[in-house]
């Protein structure tokens, strides 16, 4: 490294964001998580003790997975090498593996290797890392918003620890604005309150770095009082969020835990939780025709029989959503949540045809009984097609006639 690299590097971590800046170094300063890393945990004491197992961060933006990743690299005597999936490919992490091996051949040393954002990586990828994985050549740190259910191939998730980072508290992201307060503007006399640190922290939803990254643009954008001070206040606070953004991703995790949620209040008649739902997926840019497709669904799976109009009403709803898109739409969804959490409930027709399916199954090849068949031709009719068929309207309603294949004489699925 010149001179002008050491001088770039130096620019660099001068002006780099609060976030990063204030990233702690150790567990002592490492806020939230202590079911994971508090004193006496598995994790905490596989850090300290430097014996790192292959594992998985699965937690929402801003909880501390990379930061966690960073602090075992400074605690670690293996050799930690960092990759982003967003910018790396194949090629690189072959080159990884190749030099990792010869690490450990020739020195005896150990390689840690942290992926960000693991979920990024297709299948290919992600199975290039199990061989030396399951040989030890490297251990792996993988850090994920998605649910590694889902986002991890089933081969390299069995020979990781998957460890669930929460959500931060408030009380959590209060300590890591004071810290920011204390220790990130130095040369700053920044005049603020407890109720605006708790402001800030509730507005954050959790994310450390939403909540120093406002903190930081709040501090530069004032201008210094005649006393020197920078003085915050909620509306600044509130401006500098401006977040046009939700803890939602339409293709994760949390898409699929809210539309449950939405379900399930409408199954349970709660018509306030469903509204409640339904407007987070609504303010997060949910697509309308999405929702309403949904509703539809609900309409049928736990209305059914005992409302129909439920169903007219989901696809009125759909279609008005598809004539007016948002946000008029926004009330159309609504009252069509409403008026399903409202209905009557029955799942006679869900149940009874999920048991059809069961059925049709084991019974794919099962013959039409003949007199079921229909016999246009004259060797069909020689063929005793629909020979001994009754014609319902000829005979009472309820002629003892079977209508099913011999396998499932008799079967019920309805009730009644």
């Amino acid at each position: 490294m010149d001179l002008f690299d050491q001088q770039l590097e130096k620019d660099i971590k001068a002006n780099a964001p609060l976030a990063d800046r204030l990233r702690p170094q150790t567990l002592a300063d490492f806020v939230g998580q202590k079911e994971i890393v508090g004193q006496g945990k598995l994790l905490r004491q596989a850090i300290e003790k430097d014996e790192i197992p292959s594992m998985i961060f699965w937690g929402p933006p801003g909880s501390g997975k990379s930061t966690l990743a960073r602090i075992i690299a400074k605690m670690t005597k293996s050799i930690f090498v960092q990759l982003s999936a967003v910018d790396s490919g194949l090629k690189e992490l072959r080159e990884i593996l190749k030099v990792a091996q010869d690490r450990r051949k020739f020195n005896r040393q150990r390689t840690i290797l942290f992926i960000d954002e693991i979920h990024r990586w297709n299948k290919a990828q992600q199975d290039s890392l199990l061989p030396d994985v399951e040989k030890g050549i490297i251990t792996l740190i993988g850090a994920t918003t998605e649910n590694p259910s889902f986002e991890v191939v089933s081969a390299l998730l069995s020979r990781c620890r998957v460890f669930v980072l929460e959500q931060l508290t408030e009380h959590d992201l209060e300590k890591i604005i004071l810290r920011a307060l204390k220790i990130g503007f130095p040369d700053l006399k920044i005049d603020t309150s407890d109720n605006l640190i708790r402001y800030l922290a509730s507005l954050a939803q959790g994310d450390a770095r939403i909540a120093l990254n406002a903190l930081e643009f709040s501090v530069k954008s004032i201008k210094p009082s005649s006393q020197g001070k920078i003085v915050l206040n909620q509306e600044i606070i509130k401006e500098a969020l401006q977040k046009s953004h939700y803890l939602y991703d339409k293709a994760g995790e949390q898409h699929y835990n809210i539309i449950s949620a939405l379900h399930k209040s409408v199954r349970g008649n709660n018509a306030d939780a469903a509204l409640y739902w339904l407007g987070r997926m609504i303010e997060a840019g949910e697509d309308p025709l999405y929702l309403a497709r949904r509703l539809v669904r609900m309409a049928v799976e736990d209305i059914g029989l005992a409302d129909p109009k439920a169903l007219e009403q989901a696809v009125a709803c759909y279609q008005g959503c598809h004539f007016l898109g948002y946000p008029e739409c926004d009330v159309i969804l609504a009252q069509c949540v409403v008026y399903l959490a409202r209905a009557k409930k029955s799942v006679e027709v869900y149940q009874a045809y999920g048991k059809v399916k069961e059925d049709v199954k084991n019974t794919m090849d099962e013959p039409v009984p003949l007199h079921l068949r229909n016999a246009p031709t004259k060797l069909m009719q020689d063929l005793n097609y629909g020979k001994g068929y009754k014609y319902s309207p000829d005979y009472d309603w309820q002629e003892n006639q079977e209508y099913l294949p011999a396998k499932l004489k008799g079967r019920k699925y309805l009730k009644t």
